[in-house]
């Protein structure tokens, strides 16, 4: 028998689950409030009969998130975790200070489909999408552990949030609930490497998040060259679907570019990437390259990186270089990994 991820469900889902096994409505919001606080079985429920905790535990289960490996930066305090899922899968996840809050990176899915070349979460492909209870999860175990409350909330680690929809749009509404986690939409962004049927979709929903497009490169040649996903959507209708998407929610969309030595780092390419975004309401985040082991990308030097950064902003565009976290851990942008397991220090 498959059992229920009570975790995933709603208010009103328990309600009615609750019913069908002829227990009081009533009990749903005891039993969310406890899923909330991050419970990892039914016997810590104890304001709920026995009888009760008995049936929810053949019918149901709660996701949980185990730290299997805990990693803290000697340089800023940033924390990755590798966490075990109840399957015996791995993901990883980052926890950063800042002045504003405290923000959780999360991953989606258990490894990635997408192949861009400069990333690692994708070298060993997907193995499966996450459910919303195993994002929440993530948050719940490292607020415990940091023993703070978590402010905001990245939807960049390992995996394609819009390869998954179904379960991210879960998720963003149960994180958002002010019963549960109540952390405002406003301070959640979601990363896309670009799958345009995905971004339509999330138009429909009008949800005041920050979309962070992978951009990565000024034309299809380079993107090509670093992006699968591209081949499908060209730039052309990815930069469709934002402007149609910023028609809709008016939020100034965030456009993630990671700069790379000698492929897209080129005074042409700022001035091909400035043309580009004209007219779209943006803010452009450039990533210096974090090293990945298996691939020979460089981030360039410090001075090219902000002439860059000066001839977009020259162009009327609102840039920013992405200040590096967690960079004795390998926890930036493009080193999280899918893990078959925790033998030895090395990442596998």
């Amino acid at each position: 028998m498959n059992k229920t991820d009570i975790k995933s469900m709603t208010i009103a889902e328990i309600e009615e689950l609750l019913s069908s096994m002829g227990e009081p409505r009533f009990r749903a919001v005891q039993i969310f409030d406890w899923l909330q606080s991050g419970v990892e079985s039914f016997d810590e429920m104890t304001n709920i009969s026995k009888k009760l905790r008995e049936s929810l535990k053949e019918t149901c289960y709660i996701a949980t998130v185990k730290i299997a490996r805990r990693f803290e930066s000697k340089i800023d305090g940033t924390v990755k975790y590798l966490f075990e899922l109840c399957d015996g899968e791995y993901i990883e996840s980052v926890f950063m200070k800042y002045e504003h809050g405290y923000t959780v990176c999360i991953s989606t899915q258990v490894g990635c489909r997408m192949g861009c070349s400069f990333c690692a979460s994708g070298l060993l492909g997907l193995s499966r999408n996450l459910t919303a209870s195993e994002m929440l999860s993530q948050i719940m175990v490292a607020s415990r552990d940091n023993g703070v409350r978590i402010s905001n909330v990245v939807m960049m680690g390992m995996g394609e949030p819009l390869d998954n929809f179904e379960n991210s749009i879960r998720f963003l509404q149960l994180v958002s609930y002010e019963k549960g986690l109540s952390i405002g939409l406003r301070h959640i962004s979601l990363s896309t490497s670009g799958v345009v049927s995905g971004i339509e979709k999330l138009k429909e929903y009008n949800l005041p998040i920050t979309l962070s497009i992978s951009l990565h490169a000024p034309n299809d040649k380079i993107r090509d060259s670093m992006m699968k996903v591209n081949k499908k959507w060209n730039i052309d209708a990815l930069l469709k679907a934002c402007r149609e998407y910023q028609k809709v929610t008016t939020r100034r969309i965030s456009f993630e570019y990671a700069l790379i030595e000698g492929v897209n780092d080129s005074e042409q390419c700022a001035d091909e990437l400035a043309k580009r975004l004209k007219g779209i309401m943006c803010h452009i985040n450039l990533i210096p390259a974090n090293p990945v082991k298996e691939n020979t990308f460089r981030k360039p030097d410090k001075n090219k990186i902000l002439k860059f950064q000066k001839l977009l902003i020259s162009k009327g565009l609102n840039a920013t270089v992405r200040r590096t976290l967690g960079a004795d851990i390998e926890a930036s942008c493009g080193q999280l990994r899918r893990k078959g397991g925790i033998d030895g220090a090395d990442l596998q």
